[in-house]
């Protein structure tokens, strides 16, 4: 894999050739074909789809319609179970706010973690609160992971909802969710899957993984903002109520009745994210071009030289060192993390310095947050060397106090 060559597609890295970017888990930089197919729809349609009657708004759609298509055979699932939304917090909520609030009642439960975005838990929070049905949190092991055994432990034939991560955002640790997944079925449970940190890292086929629900957003796989993606099992989006009420949803509306339409539309009221949907399409084929084997392959790769050279400073906490993906977080003992990050950004290093939006882990860790960087395939071992560096300066100059 050339990484310069690769480098080269993204414009930042062109405009700034000296930035290490290590915040992909974050926000993942944009490659020009995926530009270009945003720009190519504001300038050549521009116009709405599934309404007109006109040549350009038949061609906006049949662009908005091939999107849903792309992303559905990279999932690997049906053209009627893909549902764009606002992003993977979007697409959580959905569920939560329709499954959810539409099935459970007092004395269900639901299996969550401490593992768990905010967008993960915090929906599901909210929905046992209304609902009465109480939410159970697998124990992590000493390593801090999600295992099989002691998911069994919370797993009763009360369960009715299991909401974990694929990959954490904090600990970049892999949960076994395919084993998970099968024994929630054995009991009755869905099982809604944040897929968020998963599905721009690794190769995710949902029927493989009998996931009920998975959730991801654009922006992290190299996609545009404010899109994202629903993939549910198309027999439960058809018994799900919408959240969401008006244009393009509705079926036939009368006096006194409403239908609505079949999924995925009955989901996506009002003017949809045209220009995302085949900004994303275009970033799945991108990433599908570069190879989800390359790309497992760089981040491990740049991760071991980044963690053996942290392990040569005194004072680098590290939190996650044996871990399977491209996520360090890791704290200087002493130096709260956003005085940290303020030297890294002097030194063209971009990282995240912050709870994360997992609270619940990071007060776990007993800190009140990390730092963490993040490597994408697009980064060079350049990128760990100027890491490094920041590292020890920002150690340096606070050891001065």
């Amino acid at each position: 894999m050339d990484i310069n060559k690769i480098r080269n597609d993204f414009p930042v890295f062109r405009n700034e050739p000296g930035l290490a970017y290590l915040d992909s888990a974050a926000m993942a930089l944009k490659p020009d074909c995926v530009i270009k197919a945003v720009d190519d729809y504001y300038n050549k349609l521009g116009v709405n789809v599934h309404r007109g009657v006109y040549r350009l708004s038949y061609e906006a759609t049949d662009k908005y319609e091939e999107a849903r298509t792309i992303i559905s055979k990279f999932l690997n699932c049906d053209f009627e179970e893909v549902v764009f939304t606002r992003g993977a917090s979007a697409s959580l909520n959905l569920v939560a706010s329709s499954y959810g609030l539409a099935f459970l009642k007092p004395g269900d439960e639901v299996i969550t973690s401490e593992l768990e975005h905010h967008s993960s838990h915090m929906p599901w929070f909210n929905v046992c609160e209304k609902t009465g049905a109480k939410l159970k949190y697998v124990e992590l092991d000493k390593e801090n992971r999600i295992t099989v055994e002691n998911f069994k432990k919370v797993l009763t034939k009360n369960t009715k909802v299991v909401a974990l991560t694929y990959v954490s955002n904090v600990m970049g640790y892999i949960t076994p969710i395919k084993e998970i997944i099968k024994l929630a079925h054995e009991v009755g449970a869905i099982v809604t899957v944040d897929g968020a940190q998963a599905v721009p890292h690794m190769k995710v086929d949902v029927k493989d993984l009998d996931c009920d629900f998975l959730s991801f957003s654009g922006h992290k796989l190299c996609g545009p903002t404010g899109i994202g993606v629903l993939y549910g099992k198309k027999h439960l989006l058809e018994k799900m109520p919408p959240i969401e009420f008006g244009g393009d949803m509705a079926d036939t509306v009368l006096l006194d009745s409403q239908t609505y339409k079949a999924p995925p539309y009955k989901f996506e009221t009002g003017t949809p994210i045209i220009a995302g949907a085949i900004g994303l399409a275009q970033a799945c084929k991108y990433l599908e071009s570069i190879g989800f084997e390359n790309i497992i392959n760089q981040e491990k790769k740049l991760r071991l030289k980044a963690i053996e050279e942290l392990k040569k400073i005194d004072g680098v906490i590290i939190y996650n060192e044996s871990c399977e993906t491209g996520v360090i977080s890791f704290n200087l003992e002493g130096i709260h993390p956003h005085d940290a990050a303020s030297v890294f950004d002097n030194n063209d290093v971009c990282i995240r310095a912050g709870h994360h939006c997992a609270q619940l882990i990071t007060k776990k860790l007993g800190t009140i947050g990390t730092i963490r960087a993040s490597f994408y395939f697009y980064n060079r071992e350049e990128d760990i060397d100027k890491f490094i560096k920041a590292v020890k300066e920002a150690k340096d100059f606070f050891g001065q106090f």
